[in-house]
């Protein structure tokens, strides 16, 4: 059987991007065909995905899905504008950006997540380790999580299995902490797992600290301020004060000032850090001197002793 593809006129051609076959054709959906081709006869026009899914009777969400696998698979690039290109920086100060957590995280069709996982093995041992490691059945939404941390943020799948452990043993199950959580190590480019390592231990020191603060000054489990974990990391890991000389200090803290206050901590530690202080026995044997160097001060006569013994009525 003979074929031929009639043209036309050069105005009703567009061009659709090779790697659209050589990779896609196989994996992408109908969905998703349909989608990028309307985009591609549509170029260079203002649109919504709603207009999108108007125009083909599909629902937004899969015009919505569509477009995120088109620009996952950098087919489909953002618009960028004059006065963005201008603002640019030079190529020798750019940093990479990453994406600021958002509870809005782009669900992906359950035949997306199916094939992505079916197809990509390091995938596949991911959603497994997270079910084993989290302990429920994964929504489509906590698939999707997971596959945006790996795709856009850039970790690979050991770190994020290393991850997953941690947020689990601090009791933080909670797809959206292990999200926000994934964002800030993709930050501080924790992605091997040497430094996943390394970062867990940080993390681990920290919250120790903070759990030892939190039972002397007696509160219950809650996170820390920022400058509850700072000091609290300080004054344990950095400066190894023990934890009699914390307590020592919240209670002439509470006598001084009726409550607890940890600036006035802060700097009772700190001047038994400077006068090296290591023990309670230390820091209150310095305080009965204290007192009694005070105490002597105040007994000093404002009189010469001599000069009265010389003294004369007559004079």
């Amino acid at each position: 059987m003979n074929f031929s593809i009639k043209l036309g006129t050069l105005n009703s051609v567009f061009l659709v991007p090779a790697s659209v076959v050589d990779e896609h054709i196989k994996i992408a959906g109908s969905a998703h065909l349909k989608v990028l081709l309307w985009l591609l006869r549509h170029a260079n026009k203002n649109f919504t995905d709603q207009d999108i899914a108007t125009s083909l009777s599909m629902c937004k969400s899969d015009v919505t899905d569509a477009i995120n696998y088109w620009s996952k698979a950098r087919v489909l690039l953002p618009f960028e504008t004059n006065e963005a290109k201008v603002a640019k920086e030079p190529e020798s100060k750019k940093y990479k950006t990453r994406r600021k957590f958002s509870p809005q995280t782009q669900i992906l069709s359950p035949e997306f997540l199916a094939k992505r996982i079916q197809e990509d093995g390091k995938i596949d041992f991911l959603m497994q380790e997270a079910e084993s490691i989290i302990g429920r059945t994964l929504s489509n939404i906590d698939s999707s999580i997971l596959i945006s941390i790996h795709d856009n943020d850039g970790l690979p799948v050991d770190v994020i299995v290393m991850l997953l452990r941690y947020a689990v043993s601090v009791g933080k199950q909670s797809m959206k902490y292990i999200e926000k959580l994934a964002i800030s190590w993709a930050e501080e480019e924790i992605d091997t797992p040497q430094k996943a390592d390394e970062k867990i231990r940080q993390l681990n020191e920290t919250n120790r600290a903070w759990n030892i603060l939190r039972r002397i000054i007696g509160v219950d489990k809650r996170s820390p301020t920022p400058r509850e974990k700072e000091a609290s990391s300080k004054w344990i890991n950095s400066w190894h004060v023990r934890e009699e000389l914390i307590e020592e200090a919240y209670n002439r803290c509470v006598d001084a000032k009726g409550k607890y206050i940890l600036g006035y901590m802060d700097t009772i530690i700190k001047s038994w850090q400077n006068k090296n202080i290591k023990t309670l026995k230390e820091a209150v044997d310095e305080k009965l001197f204290s007192k009694k160097l005070k105490s002597g001060k105040k007994r000093i006569a404002s009189y010469d002793i001599n000069k009265y013994k010389n003294f004369s009525v007559f004079d």
